[in-house]
């Protein structure tokens, strides 16, 4: 940009000024401006360019058959990726390490039985993976057995099964993500969220010594759906609506603990707002529902999001469905674009490796459920790659 000098620029301006005064008087002022507005536009005319990339989302590997959702890395770094059969159900393998190219049962083949519809995990500060089964499969009429499942990376081994039943969860329960906190409880507490198919949502506190459930701040205004919300989905509008979904609605949706487990985030997945809580409260077993609902603190507009997960800085790293993109939210609060691309359609879940994070981007804005039972989703399913700034990489954290 060439800069002028004051007095050229009022010269100019004063010039400018009789020129369009003449031009009106004439009545060509009018038709020149038509002219412009109607005229063919050029390339250099616009000045939005590469809205839909942030150009560092690659993909890592292609899958023909499943979705992945769930996704955690190992402290040996091995990649595992949940496929729920909960939407639809696909042959093969529920819980998978991953290599490109390659889906390999974990813990092994035979635990396979032993699950139903895996979806939200995640790796404690000791190493041990916690895995969410939703416990019901597409089309089943079978009542759902939701749990908590415990594995052991360096046994492969399912160390421990939490079951979920009522009154921690009701028939219309729907678990969704957990992330697990070691500083309280003596053997940690988990927390759950229930997003709910209807109108009931929750988060659930696991005592993992006792194996205790208690379901706290349900339907609450910090886990439940704005009425009335819209958001858009794949390129489509819509409201939320308990009887007739169109697109992905819900109550709390993603959660993560902060960087050193004093805190619990979480965000409803009809909602544009993040709420967060002491763990302390929420871990104690003897607070009120009118103390929980004291300590919840609303920590403003992010976007709508799926995954969450948190660096050792204090950063959240969030999932932003409407911008097709991944948001990170620094501890002061800031929030700035990590990437964004046309291919994620619903980035789901994150998992930090070295210098990248890994994404999984589900299609489920476009299940038949939306769609008046058509099947409008696309093969193969994607896990993509964000590379991240030297100043943003970090080691595992969920």
């Amino acid at each position: 940009m060439v800069m002028q000098r004051p007095e050229t620029q009022r010269a100019s301006h004063y010039a400018l000024s009789r020129t369009f005064g003449a031009l009106a008087r004439s009545g060509l002022f009018m038709g020149l401006f038509c002219v412009g507005v109607s005229g063919t536009a050029l390339a250099e005319d616009s000045t939005v360019h590469n809205w839909t990339t942030s150009g560092n989302v690659t993909v890592a590997d292609r899958f023909p058959d499943v979705q992945a959702s769930g996704i955690a890395r190992l402290p040996d770094g091995r990649i595992v990726l949940s496929l729920p059969t909960s939407a639809q159900r696909h042959k093969g393998p529920v819980l998978v390490t991953w290599n490109p190219g390659k889906l390999t049962p974990f813990p092994d083949k035979a635990a396979q039985s032993e699950m139903i519809s895996p979806l939200g995990m995640t790796v404690d500060a000791n190493g041990q993976l916690w895995l969410l089964d939703e416990g019901v499969r597409a089309g089943s009429k079978a009542k759902a057995k939701p749990a908590l499942l415990h594995i052991d990376p360096r046994t492969n081994k399912i160390v421990r099964r939490y079951a979920f039943s009522a009154p921690a969860v009701r028939p219309d329960s729907h678990v969704n993500d957990v992330r697990v906190d070691l500083t309280h409880g003596s053997a940690g507490t988990a927390f759950v969220s229930d997003t709910s198919q209807t109108t009931h949502p929750a988060l659930l506190v696991v005592d993992l010594a006792s194996g205790q459930v208690r379901r706290i701040l349900e339907e609450t205004v910090s886990v439940s759906p704005v009425p009335g919300f819209v958001m858009e989905a794949d390129g489509r509008l819509g409201r939320y609506d308990a009887t007739h979904p169109t697109v992905p609605q819900g109550g709390v949706d993603g959660v993560a603990l902060s960087a050193d487990s004093t805190r619990l985030y979480w965000s409803p997945l009809s909602s544009r707002r993040l709420y967060s809580a002491p763990t302390s409260v929420l871990a104690d077993p003897n607070a009120s529902e009118a103390t929980l609902e004291a300590a919840v603190k609303d920590e403003g507009e992010v976007g709508i999001m799926d995954g969450m997960i948190t660096g050792p800085d204090g950063s959240l790293y969030v999932t932003d469905i409407e911008r097709h993109a991944v948001v990170r939210r620094a501890p002061d609060g800031a929030l700035s674009l990590v990437a964004q691309d046309a291919r994620l359609i619903a980035p789901d879940s994150m998992t930090f490796d070295g210098k990248s994070i890994l994404l999984t981007v589900g299609q489920w804005a476009r299940l038949p459920d939306f769609h008046n039972g058509k099947d409008k989703q696309e093969r193969p399913y994607i896990l993509v790659r964000i590379a991240l700034p030297e100043d943003q990489t970090h080691a595992t954290q969920e």
